[in-house]
């Protein structure tokens, strides 16, 4: 092998996180238009059935069972920015089409809806690959020392994709009309596939050293002949099943509140429309809060040996848990001048703090088995967190019609709920527990069997 080949790829500073960052904020500015925007409008402005919106964004997230399909053929190819460039490419032209099709409902329900069958298909696709290489690339370029601080600076430039798209497409969009909804989607979907072409250009660096392994054909040589086999090998790892189930149960509990929380606060505590809505502002404000918090404290205490990124997410699904309760009491003592606000606040910063942590102890999990499976690993791991929350905004709001079909106290019958997102909370803090012990050994074992990269 030459020298030259024997190289890995360097790791990744600052500037390059940043870089993966602001592909990360093209995709949350496409995500976002289409996921409520589109929505508001089919409901309200075209008097369409919830359903419909409902039933698309389902499918989008249905579609995530195929990450770890993605994550294996980035594997297979030795290369993630493909993958990130195709993806966001389905994407952008989903986020355009599903525009069209909205707008083509007007005049044309069945012919609309086809469209848009089409268009959130692409989404969830390009969602699904793009994320997931992007991920894999972050795991596989970020020392270990960044990857709580990394963590926090790509998913804070998400957040940020999604306020910066709401606002100024919110701008452009008044006066409503189906013609203005599809170029503003359009101007939208271009500017975003074009920040990614520039942001991702040149990071990953040469063929077959991007994932820092020996050489293009020492990598393929790694790589499973097959993605059944790559699945197989991925699933026989405790540490990675483990991690499976702890990110399939967290991610239920985080995303089984959000269609719960702001009727609760009208319910319960008699806010208007706009109150509750500022509510969920607050909630973002602490989930932004605790994102930072992790990214800052944690990276300052991990430089001085202290706590880990498993403590952060122990910590931060008991705190959850805790704040969880603290609204059911809320809602139980009667008390009209309970602090709704800043309950809400700390809930948003706990789900913060796990949440980071988190996708830090992804980024390091996805590269402590043996051979190539990075991207096989992450699209596992993507494909547990986008069905548990297909289905835990479904299962909250179910949950909550049978409470209140079998409690009278409508205000019992949400404490009911929350205590148990509360529960699986308590149950995802005992298998993070349990993932601190295995990913210890395994990261062990992997220092040992795996070959070095020069």
């Amino acid at each position: 092998m030459s020298a030259a080949a024997g190289a890995a790829a360097a790791p990744l500073g600052w500037l390059g996180i940043v870089r993966l960052g602001l592909v990360q904020t093209a995709l949350g500015a496409i995500v976002v238009l289409t996921t409520s925007t589109l929505n508001r409008v089919m409901v309200v402005e075209l008097g369409l059935v919830a359903m419909l919106p409902g039933a698309l964004v389902a499918m989008h997230y249905a579609l995530q069972v195929f990450r770890p399909t993605w994550g294996y053929g980035s594997d297979k190819s030795g290369r993630r920015t493909p993958w990130i460039v195709g993806g966001m490419a389905a994407l952008a032209l989903g986020g355009f089409g599903a525009a069209v099709a909205t707008a083509w409902m007007a005049s044309n329900v069945a012919a609309g809806i086809a469209l848009a069958v089409v268009a959130f298909v692409l989404i969830g696709g390009g969602v699904g690959a793009s994320g997931t290489a992007l991920l894999t690339l972050l795991a596989t370029r970020v020392p270990a020392k960044r990857r709580a601080a990394a963590a926090t600076t790509v998913w804070m430039m998400m957040i940020a994709g999604f306020v910066v798209t709401a606002t100024t497409a919110g701008h452009f969009l008044d006066p409503f009309s189906p013609e203005r909804l599809v170029a503003v989607a359009g101007t939208v979907s271009a500017l975003a596939f074009l920040l990614t072409l520039v942001a991702i250009a040149g990071v990953e660096g040469r063929p077959g050293l991007a994932a820092g392994l020996a050489s293009p054909d020492s990598q393929t040589r790694q790589v499973d002949a097959s993605f059944r086999e790559a699945l197989a090998h991925v699933w026989a790892e405790p540490a990675a099943r483990r991690f499976a189930v702890f990110v399939f149960v967290s991610m239920l509990a985080y995303s089984a509140q959000d269609l719960i929380l702001e009727p609760y606060a009208g319910a319960v505590f008699r806010l208007t429309p706009g109150e509750s809505t500022k509510l969920a502002g607050v909630q973002h404000g602490g989930v932004f809060v605790g994102m930072l918090l992790v990214g800052v404290l944690g990276s300052w205490l991990r430089h001085r040996r202290i706590g880990s990124l498993q403590t952060w997410i122990v910590g931060g699904c008991l705190a959850s848990a805790a704040a969880l309760a603290n609204l059911a009491l809320g809602g139980l003592s009667g008390n009209p001048n309970w602090p709704l606000q800043p309950s809400v606040f700390a809930l948003g910063v706990a789900n913060g703090c796990f949440a980071v942590a988190a996708i830090g102890s992804m980024m390091s999990l996805a590269t402590a088995g043996e051979g190539a499976r990075e991207g096989t690993r992450m699209g596992l791991w993507g494909a547990a967190q986008a069905v548990a929350f297909g289905l835990g905004g479904f299962l909250g709001t179910a949950a909550i019609d049978l409470a209140r079909a079998l409690i009278d106290s409508l205000a019992a019958a949400y404490a009911t709920v929350f205590i148990a997102e509360g529960l699986m909370f308590l149950v995802a803090a005992h298998l993070a527990l349990g993932l601190t012990r295995k990913t210890d050994l395994n990261l062990k074992t992997a220092r040992v069997s795996m070959p070095a990269a020069g």
